[in-house]
């Protein structure tokens, strides 16, 4: 793996995870994520430039705002430092690959949605979309230079499996499972399927058994009434990079049953 990928996933990872702070904020308060510049959510106070350096300015700022001293929360920090971790870590395991930028593009949502879906327990359409749109276009390209056309075949059969599969769930119990689950389903069978068929099935067994793992100990422990949504996106997320970086090893078992 040449170190300068790496390093540049890394830098790249904190500045896409600074943007996507702001993308969880602003964007299920249906604020523009472009205007107004970044400011301070309690005293409105512009936040300067020196400020807005990833994890950094957070630290030298003791994590409270220059101007109001209102704390800034730890999740800043958390989700520019996860996000650059996730890359690093994409980036060694797909390699210099024409696919690393679906790639990556996929992770920086999982983190954004997983986020919005835990705070507010909804799956906004204005990142789905648009984010669908770029993985397709961009497994596309890498179709395209790779001269590699099966791939992104399996891919699109396994994000119309994804989607059609979240689709019945959603038709025989609408509380079991939202519709903004079915709308994210097709982006996580395009990436998953992209490395292989029994990524997307190990995708979508891990992210259920994760989550009904810790839905019975929530139950068990009171944390949580039967009635309850859960933050279903959160699952989906780790259960797609359980897929990708554990993958090529949970799928040895299958083969002796496919």
């Amino acid at each position: 793996m040449p170190t300068i990928l790496v390093a540049l996933c890394l830098l790249f990872g904190l500045a896409i995870g600074s943007f996507l702070n702001v993308v969880i904020y602003r964007v299920p308060r249906k604020e523009s994520v472009v205007s107004p510049a970044s400011h301070c959510p309690a005293c409105g106070s512009r936040i300067r430039a020196r400020d807005n350096i990833p994890v950094i300015s957070w630290l030298i700022l003791r994590g409270r705002c220059r101007d109001c001293h209102v704390l800034i929360p730890k999740r800043y920090p958390l989700v520019e430092l996860g996000c650059a971790a996730l890359f690093v870590a994409t980036a060694i395991k797909i390699g210099p690959k024409w696919d690393l930028p679906a790639q990556l593009v996929l992770v920086a949502t999982l983190i954004a949605l997983a986020i919005i879906d835990l705070e507010h327990l909804i799956l906004p359409k204005r990142i789905v979309y648009p984010a669908t749109l770029s993985v397709f276009v961009l497994l596309v390209l890498a179709s395209a230079a790779s001269h590699d056309w099966e791939r992104l075949v399996v891919s699109l059969i396994c994000a119309l499996a994804w989607f059609l599969i979240f689709f019945a769930i959603n038709v025989m119990s609408p509380r079991a499972l939202g519709f903004g689950d079915v709308r994210l389903a097709p982006l996580l069978g395009l990436g998953l399927g992209w490395l292989g068929a029994l990524y997307a099935v190990i995708g979508f067994f891990a992210a259920n058994l994760i989550g009904a793992l810790v839905g019975m100990a929530l139950l068990a422990t009171k944390r949580m009434q039967r009635s309850q949504q859960i933050p279903y996106a959160v699952f989906l997320a780790v259960g797609v990079e359980v897929a990708v970086f554990g993958g090529s090893l949970l799928q040895h078992p299958l083969h002796r049953y496919l």
